[in-house]
């Protein structure tokens, strides 16, 4: 495969809340980076709201930053495709991303150019894998955002052409560069396994994160909803494409 071979990260993805959105196309175009297009599932535009423990981070794929090797992260992220070559990379592009302590946010902006921000953060595990609770939390000042999942039945593999698949199998990332270019980097991690959502959704008020036009869409209800179980990732070295 073609592309930036340097890893810049390895980490364990797990407990993926993921709450998926239809919405406009317009909504999205300035967001979208050059060089690629938005993508869509059945002609249809999603976002995801997405909270994750990021788990045993390694910078290099050997370096563990001490306090810093643990943490949240919820993001708000769309779908976009780039030709390259004779190659169809379908990847994932950001709106936002959220974590809990300035070093990593300020590393994640250098590096990548993507948003992140800091603020406190915590989340919340009760049950098990076939039956349970998952929730991720952050505050702005003294307001609270919560999304939250309860899923029951075991985890299984995504079935081929479905929208779970589209969701969760997107292995390149792209973010738009203040300068108007194009940053694109390769996450490797094998598919993951999802359970359905029996209940699922977002609280607070997330116009100081995301705007009002995303906070509209995140106080509806989601398209679909379910939980990933996750894998061992890793995260490559960007290179500029525009």
């Amino acid at each position: 495969m073609s592309g930036n071979s340097r890893l810049f990260l390895t980490a364990q993805w797990r407990n993926l809340v993921m709450l998926n959105y239809e919405v406009d196309r317009g909504l999205l175009a300035r967001y979208v980076p050059a060089m690629t297009e938005l993508d869509s599932f059945e002609g249809r535009t999603y976002v995801s709201l997405v909270g994750f423990c990021f788990n045993k981070t390694r910078l290099l794929g050997r370096l563990a930053v001490p306090f810093h090797a643990d943490f949240e992260e919820v993001n708000l992220r769309f779908y976009v495709r780039r030709k390259a070559g004779g190659e169809d990379r379908r990847g994932v592009c950001f709106i936002a991303e959220i974590v809990p302590r300035r070093a990593i946010a300020w590393v994640a902006r250098l590096v990548f150019g993507e948003n992140y921000l800091r603020f406190p953060m915590e989340h919340r595990i009760e049950g098990d894998a076939d039956n349970g609770m998952v929730a991720y939390n952050w505050r702005v000042g003294d307001r609270k955002c919560r999304l939250f999942l309860e899923a029951a039945g075991e985890p299984l593999v995504v079935g081929q052409g479905s929208l779970e698949q589209f969701i969760t199998e997107h292995y390149w990332g792209y973010s738009r560069q203040r300068s108007g270019g194009c940053v694109e980097y390769r996450v490797a991690h094998q598919p993951w396994r999802v359970a359905v959502a029996t209940n699922a959704g977002f609280e607070g008020d997330p116009t100081a994160t995301y705007g009002p036009a995303f906070a509209t869409v995140l106080r509806g209800k989601p398209e679909s909803a379910f939980l990933a179980d996750g894998s061992s990732v890793e995260v490559f070295a960007g290179e500029k494409i525009a």
